[in-house]
């Protein structure tokens, strides 16, 4: 009987320290949930003071003229790049000849030498006209050029790490107009991509090309790892074809008229010959566009087996492209050595 007491005192206490227990995380879950709010209130208050002090600027007499004086400086810039675009042309082909169809190689290189660098200032005024423009608008907000400077400084600099691949096609382009490796009016075929067409414009970051379909090709200058230059514009082809008889002679003959239209020069007979075996001999020259070989290699070639027919022909015909220019050049090389 004399544990009853002691068992009810034991649950009176335990119960009491659960109230205190309860009552003291209570206390502490209000003091966190009120310094939470307190802290939101700062903030919300910070984010309201920004707001309002962007609204006062805005609605303020210095950013309407700041926008007025970078409105100027744009509108200024604009007409400075276009009357400098137009007016550099004209500067660099006063002394350019009429007559460009009858001129010499030597000619027409320079010639081809002041559109590349017409089309380079060009490329070239377009980024300095917007960097200048871009320091010059930053200035204006900021107070000063130098922390403009600056600022563009860093921007640049943030940049630069992500145009990695903008910084090695300006490397490239400079590498390309350094060893003039290709001008405006070539007509180039370029790795990997196998595009081909004549150099439209040229610039320090892309080389444009058009295609004789009519495309323009924006290529950029860093992925470019091999060009072929055909300097002349145009590839020769000489095209033997050796048959049994003068019937199949005359039937080739009349086939190489048809088509001429795709042609620069159409294929006509430049020779004729008699072979050991007794027939005809016919030496062809025909003068396309470099990216449409395929209408002699191919197409030629077919319609003249056409023509002739299995029976006629006394070997297939041969076809070959050489430069007399460059067979010249050659004989001289190895007769100096």
């Amino acid at each position: 009987m004399s544990m009853m007491p002691l068992l009810a005192a034991l649950l009176q206490s335990e119960s009491t320290d659960g109230e205190r227990t309860s009552e003291e995380t209570t206390s502490v879950i209000q003091e966190q949930v009120g310094s939470t709010l307190a802290e939101t209130g700062d903030r919300l208050a910070g984010v309201k003071e920004l707001f309002e002090g962007t609204l006062s600027y805005l609605n303020s007499p210095g950013f309407f003229a700041n926008v007025i004086a970078t409105v100027i400086v744009i509108s200024l810039s604009i007409i400075f790049y276009r009357v400098t675009i137009r007016l550099l042309p004209r500067i660099l082909h006063w002394s350019r000849p009429d007559d460009e169809a009858s001129l010499d190689a030597a000619t027409l290189a320079r010639i081809k030498r002041q559109d590349t660098a017409v089309t380079l200032i060009r490329n070239t005024l377009r980024y300095v006209v917007f960097a200048i423009v871009a320091l010059f608008v930053f200035s204006i907000f900021v107070g000063t050029v130098i922390p403009a400077a600056a600022g563009v400084s860093i921007i640049a600099a943030v940049v630069g790490f992500g145009a990695q691949s903008f910084l090695r096609d300006i490397i490239a382009g400079f590498f390309i107009l350094f060893e003039n490796q290709y001008s405006v009016g070539d007509f180039i075929s370029v790795e990997p991509t196998k595009a081909s067409g004549m150099v439209e414009e040229f610039g320090l970051r892309t080389t444009t090309i058009r295609s004789l379909s009519g495309e323009v090709i924006y290529i950029p200058n860093g992925s470019l790892i091999g060009v072929t230059n055909y300097v002349s514009g145009q590839q020769r082809f000489t095209i033997e074809v050796q048959l049994k008889d003068e019937e199949a002679a005359k039937r080739v003959l009349e086939e190489i008229k048809e088509g001429h239209e795709l042609y620069l020069i159409p294929p006509r007979l430049v020779d004729r010959d008699e072979i050991p075996e007794g027939g005809p001999r016919l030496r062809l020259l025909a003068v396309v566009l470099p990216s449409t070989a395929w209408l002699v290699e191919e197409n030629l070639v077919e319609r003249i087996k056409a023509a002739a027919g299995e029976d006629s022909l006394a070997a297939d015909p041969l076809v070959y492209k050489v430069d007399s220019r460059n067979v010249r050049r050659l004989r001289e090389f190895i007769s100096g050595e």
